[in-house]
């Protein structure tokens, strides 16, 4: 019998729930699709939130041949083959098809190498899936020659419709399951439609009559029958990933070495768990302690020198270090803001006077003239303007209360006066 996460895929663009903002009428994606535009691409998001089928999605409104890829199972010599493949089927002088590769993070460098040439050429559109950062997993070269498409995890309402079509539509389990209470099932899913899914159908085989009802009390028991396991190699381990990373960020170091202890046990690979310790190093922890950065690079390097078992001593220091230190995300916040300005005011000129001028027809045209160096003044500081003169007041960084950014506020406001508000 088929699976039930795969009965109930969505076959079309109506079926996709809670992705509106990638897919939804009027985006970007949608748009290249309806005018078969497409270009390679990687979609980065959580477990189950819908990258393969709105893959094959993709490619069954394009009308192109798929080629249903994983990373895991597949090499240079698969890849190679298969672009051959297609240049000899002459589908590279029609249509290009899609190759859609599943877990490409899990590519090498040299293995991504392999498809450079190929996608440069469009012998293929690249479709790329990958729950990890692709500015961390995918080499530049390739990421440069694909858009990058983010997917949310489904919340909670989402995984309610989710639930409620499945039992409405499913010809195998309509009229035989029903739901009573979806808390825990939506709450043990974690944001994963398939694992809601494979919940709803372990509850369904197991039954020994029907309808089966499911209620939070039942979730609770199949749950501590393990069957939703910590294993590396499938999606749950990111719920560990989660709670560690979150403990640390709330400062309990206790929480956050029980999950490390967890994931070290079960064979998690070192380098993705201090990876995730280097970002809250700046996220969470920022300019409230910016040694924390510094801190977490040299123990990045140090647990790829010494490798495991030593690495978790390594590893335990640094969780210690960044639970214990104070909070700051003053510089996640201010880039967000700053992007969202860009946006919004990228299009204005920059002032003249701050304006390099290398040639004699620069200076003769302003640029440069009235610029005041700093050094040139009391205390290295002279009062200027810096932004286009449409936003000369734009305030993007708000210090925090912690001990270092009282001390940046009291600076800047020294500097600045009414000018910024600090």
């Amino acid at each position: 019998m088929i699976p039930l996460a795969e009965r109930v895929r969505p076959k079309k663009f109506e079926d996709i729930i809670g992705q509106d903002e990638v897919i939804g009428e009027g985006s970007i994606l949608r748009a290249m699709i309806e005018n078969d535009n497409l270009t390679s691409m990687i979609l980065w998001g959580p477990p189950g939130c819908g990258k393969t089928s709105l893959a094959n999605i993709i490619a069954k409104t394009s009308n192109r041949e798929f080629f249903n890829l994983r990373a895991t199972y597949v090499g240079i010599k698969e890849i190679k083959e298969l672009i051959e493949k297609i240049k000899s089927n002459n589908l590279f002088y029609q249509k290009p098809p899609i190759v859609f590769l599943d877990e490409i993070h899990r590519f090498a460098k040299n293995q991504q190498d392999a498809l450079l040439d190929a996608v440069e050429r469009q012998v293929f559109i690249l479709i790329g899936a990958t729950t990890e950062n692709p500015s961390f997993e995918i080499i530049p070269p390739l990421l440069s020659r694909c858009h990058v498409f983010v997917l949310k995890q489904l919340d909670f309402n989402d995984l309610k419709r989710i639930a409620i079509k499945t039992i409405n539509s499913d010809e195998i389990i309509k009229e035989k399951v029903k739901i009573e209470e979806f808390e825990n099932l939506i709450y043990y899913s974690g944001g994963d439609a398939r694992r809601l899914l494979n919940l709803i159908e372990i509850i369904f085989l197991s039954a020994k009559k029907f309808p089966v009802i499911i209620n939070n009390q039942l979730i609770e028991s199949v749950i501590k029958k393990n069957f939703l396991k910590y294993d590396k190699k499938s999606d749950y381990h990111y719920d560990t990933i989660s709670a560690f990373i979150k403990s640390v960020r709330g400062s309990d170091p206790n929480a956050a070495l029980f999950y490390l202890a967890k994931m070290l046990q079960s064979g998690e690979d070192i380098e993705f768990i201090c990876r995730r310790l280097l970002i809250l190093a700046s996220e969470d922890v920022g300019l409230a302690n910016p040694m924390a950065l510094v801190v977490a690079n040299s123990a990045f390097e140090a647990i790829q020198k010494v490798g495991m078992p030593e690495a978790q001593i390594i590893l335990s220091q640094l969780t210690i270090y960044l639970a214990c230190s104070p909070k700051s995300n003053s510089a996640y916040l201010a880039i967000k803001k700053a992007n969202e300005y860009v946006h919004l005011y990228g299009h204005l000129l920059i002032p003249l006077h701050i304006r390099n001028a290398p040639t004699r027809l620069l200076q003769e045209l302003q640029y440069h003239k009235g610029y005041l160096y700093p050094h040139d003044y009391e205390n290295n500081f002279v009062y200027q303007n810096y932004l286009p003169q449409e936003i000369e007041n734009l305030k993007l960084y708000e210090p925090q209360d912690n001990s270092i950014e009282r001390k940046y506020r009291k600076f800047l406001n020294k500097c600045w006066g009414n000018k910024y508000n600090y």
